[in-house]
């Protein structure tokens, strides 16, 4: 499967998801994101390659020994990273096709903002709401 930033600069390839899609709700995902959640999927390093743009990407260390990887043009986040684990952590929107997987949890919910909520009430458009 290949995956891409939002300008093309960046791009991998994945021969599988290795852990399930979980939606991360915590606060340094919210903030990297500028979303509610980040939909993240671990993939063992065998499994994951570079394939362009790799002088593009620049890293953050959001929290002690965890790096976040970002396209330095578009600033799509595109993979994360605990240098001493086997594996990396996509973030599962930056596939280009559909991995075969649905998401099984959302995590840190703590971690939510009460404006950011998703309930009964809030309206739902297939695109842009017309009119606006």
């Amino acid at each position: 499967m290949k995956g891409s930033c939002l300008c093309g600069a960046v791009e991998y390839e994945i021969d599988q998801l290795d852990m399930p899609i979980i939606h991360c709700h915590c606060r340094t995902c919210r903030k990297a994101h500028a979303a509610s959640f980040a939909s993240t999927a671990g993939v063992m390093r065998d499994h994951f390659r570079w394939t362009k743009g790799t002088e593009k990407l620049k890293a953050f260390e959001s929290s002690p020994g965890k790096l976040r990887y970002f396209c330095s043009i578009c600033g799509s986040h595109v993979v994360a990273e605990r240098p001493a684990q086997p594996h990396v952590i996509i973030r599962v929107a930056t596939l280009d096709e559909d991995p075969g997987l649905r998401p099984e949890a959302h995590i840190w919910c703590s971690h939510d903002v009460h404006w950011l909520e998703d309930g009964e009430g809030v309206s739902s458009y297939g695109e842009w709401q017309s009119g606006r």
